[in-house]
């Protein structure tokens, strides 16, 4: 059983991979993959050194120059996200091969349903947050001013959208024990539909 997990930036939606990790689950984190494909002399980036040539600079990609650009043009987000993706899949089916038979298999996925990754899992899982929270975490956990924060939230899909599309929901309104409690919750459900 392959389940997609995404969540809005500051959702919470790392802990609960953490959390489905330590119940049993065999985690596919896509952020990592997609710094991966991006690696100096790596094929992702010398495409997005074709086409933002800016951003490279002596094989390795600015983060921040890239980032100023994305998420304040769609059109280029689009094209990053055509480059990224296809190699983001490919290590992901790499990576699947790791998962022990049964195992519960968890790509998180910020991009979930904006990339069209959800057609490649069998469930998907949204984690929500209030949006006071999110902006709250994200300004203590990476210094990012309010403006940067909400071009980034506006890059993502609405979250009452999430909330329609997905097979299941987290919540993440409360403490760290409510989070593990839905979250256990969620993982049991799963885990019983892939038997």
């Amino acid at each position: 059983m392959r389940v997609g997990l995404t969540g809005g930036i500051g959702s919470g939606k790392s802990e609960v991979a953490r959390i489905f990790e330590d119940l049993g689950a065999f985690i596919i984190d896509t952020d990592a993959l997609a710094r991966e494909a991006v690696a100096p002399y790596s094929d992702g980036l010398l495409q997005i050194a074709r086409v933002w040539p800016q951003v490279v600079h002596g094989n390795v990609l600015d983060r921040a120059a890239l980032g100023d650009i994305i998420f304040s043009d769609a059109d280029a987000r689009a094209r990053l996200n055509a480059i990224v993706h296809p190699h983001v899949r490919r290590l992901a089916r790499e990576r699947e091969v790791f998962a022990k038979p049964g195992q519960l298999i968890v790509h998180v996925v910020p991009l979930l349903f904006e990339t069209g990754y959800n057609d490649q899992v069998d469930k998907t899982v949204v984690v929500l947050a209030p949006e006071t929270q999110r902006i709250a975490r994200i300004l203590a956990r990476d210094g990012l001013d309010e403006e940067h924060i909400r071009a980034r939230m506006a890059a993502q899909i609405a979250p009452e959208e999430a909330r329609r599309r997905a097979d299941e929901v987290i919540e993440n309104d409360g403490d760290r024990a409510l989070l593990r409690a839905r979250t256990e919750r969620a993982y049991k459900l799963l885990s019983g539909q892939a038997s």
